[in-house]
């Protein structure tokens, strides 16, 4: 397998950094969460929210220039190509790590699917295109850690 086509896992602490999530909707929502259960400063950028995480600040307006100042992850999941290119952009030239939900190329890191039991905690990635494969193979290994004496 020729791993140069994968991003290299990193476990990072987030605990007190800021990340910066442009969207409301579903996948921006499932973000946060699991930004938040890591402690990181999550704060929603967005005209319309379906909810907003206990422990988040959620701003009730569209995406501007300028919203990820002092960001140490970024996230553009809106519904919106041209705004999530803008954060994207905005992201990489200010060196901040940015997941472009809807286009692998433009992020910088992988949102991974979380696996955590018994003080273990992994993460599942695809090379961006197999979401299906990425929540099964994250499943099996939920069920392994929980198992483990």
């Amino acid at each position: 397998m020729d791993l140069q086509d994968y991003r290299f896992p990193l476990f990072l602490d987030l605990n007190g950094k800021k990340v910066v999530i442009i969207g409301g909707g579903p996948i921006a929502l499932r973000r946060a969460h699991v930004l938040l259960s890591f402690g990181a400063r999550v704060t929603l950028i967005a005209p319309k929210c379906q909810e907003v995480p206990l422990g988040s600040t959620w701003l009730r307006r569209a995406y501007q220039p300028g919203d990820l100042q002092g960001a140490f992850l970024a996230v553009a999941a809106t519904d919106q190509r041209d705004v999530n290119r803008a954060v994207g952009q905005e992201a990489t030239k200010a060196g901040i790590f940015v997941s472009v939900a809807d286009c692998r190329e433009e992020s910088t890191f992988f949102f991974p699917a979380i696996c955590a039991g018994n003080g273990l905690i992994a993460g599942v990635v695809s090379r961006g295109e197999e979401h299906r494969k990425t929540a099964r193979a994250a499943q099996a290994i939920r069920q392994v850690l929980e198992a483990l004496p």
